[in-house]
């Protein structure tokens, strides 16, 4: 079993919005297949390319519910208007995983600032299937009434995305959080659920049912980390 998470947060307990964009028919399902699929996966270049993508299919679903504001400007012909967005948007990514979803956000999102977290587990000396989640690095904005967006390609047991969060908590309150992952389990999504609050969304490429009995997700991919920049020690 993998170690339990015990948090005080500084939200009221209500359940986050959850997308799961898998659920409607688009080439989403397409990246997913490749980043899947062991026989295609292999290729680093591709899977990074196509978590990149799915970054950015996952950024536009996320841009609908955002705040716009009318701005007034002039094309070569005549005056005109536009809806801009009226964001202060602050991506921050876990490392090393979530640096190809983190730039496909930014593609979608010029102007956004970043804040970069490590978060890993740390296994447990007496037992192979226990684990610990340690942040050790922190470098953000402030979060103070901005809009924060989570970035982590796997949310997995949802230890590390609970960490960070109180990790995020020194350098402000967010005014809304938008958490956006590849893919995830169910039993994750539940536990960050519990601690995120009503105004928090989950845009999500596909969930998962389970997790195995080292907390990883079944069928998963493997590790995103290992899948994009080669194993680490």
């Amino acid at each position: 079993m993998v170690t339990t998470f015990k948090i005080n947060y500084f939200w009221e307990k209500i359940d986050m919005k959850i997308h799961d964009i898998s659920k409607s028919n688009s080439i989403l399902n397409h990246f997913l297949h490749q980043i899947r699929d062991e026989s295609i996966q292999s290729d680093r270049m591709k899977f990074r390319r196509n978590i990149e993508r799915i970054g950015e299919i996952l950024s536009y679903e996320m841009s609908k519910t955002l705040e716009f504001q009318t701005k007034k400007f002039h094309t070569p012909l005549s005056a005109s208007s536009y809806e801009s967005l009226n964001e202060e948007i602050v991506v921050c990514s876990i490392l090393r995983a979530g640096i190809p979803l983190h730039t496909g956000v930014l593609n979608y999102f010029d102007d956004a600032d970043s804040a970069f977290v490590s978060a890993y587990r740390k296994q447990s000396e007496t037992s192979e299937d226990d684990f610990d989640i340690v942040v050790e690095y922190l470098s953000s904005p402030n979060l103070e009434d901005k809009t924060l967006v989570l970035v982590d390609p796997m949310l997995a047991t949802g230890l590390s995305m609970l960490n960070v969060l109180k990790a995020l908590k020194k350098v402000g309150t967010p005014k809304s959080i938008h958490i956006l992952s590849v893919i995830g389990a169910q039993p994750g999504i539940d536990l960050v659920s519990n601690y995120l609050p009503e105004h928090a969304h989950l845009w999500i490429g596909s969930i998962d049912e389970r997790l195995n009995e080292k907390g990883y997700i079944i069928p998963g991919l493997g590790d995103a980390g290992d899948l994009a920049y080669g194993k680490k020690m």
